[in-house]
């Protein structure tokens, strides 16, 4: 039941990549850390306490970062790029294109402060495209975890992936429901079965989901809720699954609908099994300021409207 899903506290996704790197510089001499000019803002103050000599700040220079990184890769480091995730995609598009994708380095692209839930900065650092960004190059691996264990757990599993990584995480403290040893890359994780609706969630939205599952599980239908942590390589196997069973779903995310997560589903979908879909996500729009409570229910991303949505897909099945 979803309701037996409980947050053991709240701690912010940027702090458990902060902590993951620690603990995987500890085990593997190669991960190396930049950052362009927000190493307390990524959370790299023990890193950089215990790895001095393995840390580069770059400055105010993304592109640069991303070819000093794609350059370690040749000489075996595993580098960890670190910024917002607005400048770790839309700023440096072309050098991750061509110098890390094309060229298939062992770059490792370590967003944080990624959608609406950044808040106060605004439109302007509040990106909503970047998943689709990434997931559009050839061999980039894309993992959009929950909550703070969860990106712990992904900070370390990349090292030991080869090839190139987009790991996006936020700002806000969030809460903490999964546990460290349940992540697997490409692998989905089913949080609930259910028979009447599949909610497959990704980032902050998968404990919106777990929510909004208990919600609709208090009317009577029965919910599976399924955290798509990697969108690409994208469990298709446990999309299908889930579709065959319940016969309509929900996507959510705090990204565009255009490009993002419902995009990947659906289009799994549409080629094995369709089934009728709603999306949460932004429709087509940049954010604004505001706390990150105000941004989820001004966009339609809060429990409610995943409620709504569900409902609306029950109906036309």
């Amino acid at each position: 039941m979803l309701k037996d899903i409980q947050s053991t506290g709240k701690k912010d996704t940027r702090s458990g990549f902060g902590d993951g790197i620690v603990e995987v510089a500890r085990r593997n001499k190669d991960v190396v850390a930049l950052t362009a000019d927000l190493a307390g803002s990524l959370k790299l103050q023990q890193f950089i306490k215990e790895f001095p000599e393995r840390f580069i700040q770059v400055g105010i220079a993304e592109a640069n970062m991303i070819g000093i990184a794609a350059g370690l890769t040749i000489g075996g480091k595993i580098p960890y790029t670190t910024t917002f995730a607005n400048f770790s995609t839309g700023r440096v598009y072309d050098q991750i294109r061509q110098s890390v994708a094309y060229s298939g380095k062992n770059v490792k692209i370590c967003a944080s402060h990624a959608g609406v839930t950044l808040g106060e900065d605004g439109a302007t650092h509040q990106i909503l495209e970047d998943i689709g960004l990434m997931k559009m190059l050839p061999g980039m691996t894309v993992i959009v975890p929950c909550d703070y264990n969860q990106t712990k757990a992904a900070t370390i599993a990349i090292a030991d992936y080869e090839g190139p990584v987009y790991l996006r995480f936020g700002r806000p403290s969030w809460p903490i429901f999964t546990k460290e040893e349940d992540f697997v890359i490409g692998k989905a994780q089913q949080l609930s079965e259910g028979t009447d609706i599949s909610i497959f969630a990704c980032g902050h939205l998968v404990w919106n989901a777990i929510q909004a599952g208990i919600a609709l599980e208090e009317k009577g239908f029965s919910v599976e809720v399924i955290n798509i942590h990697t969108i690409k390589p994208l469990d298709e196997e446990a999309i299908l699954a889930s579709i065959r069973k319940t016969g309509c779903a929900v996507t959510a995310e705090e990204h565009n609908v255009i490009g993002g997560l419902g995009d990947a589903v659906s289009q799994v979908a549409a080629r094995h099994h369709p089934v009728p879909m709603e999306f949460i996500g932004t429709q087509d729009t940049f954010g604004e300021s505001g706390t990150p409570d105000q941004l989820l229910k001004k966009y339609h991303l809060d429990i409610p409207d995943i409620v709504a949505a569900a409902e609306r897909a029950m109906q036309r099945k």
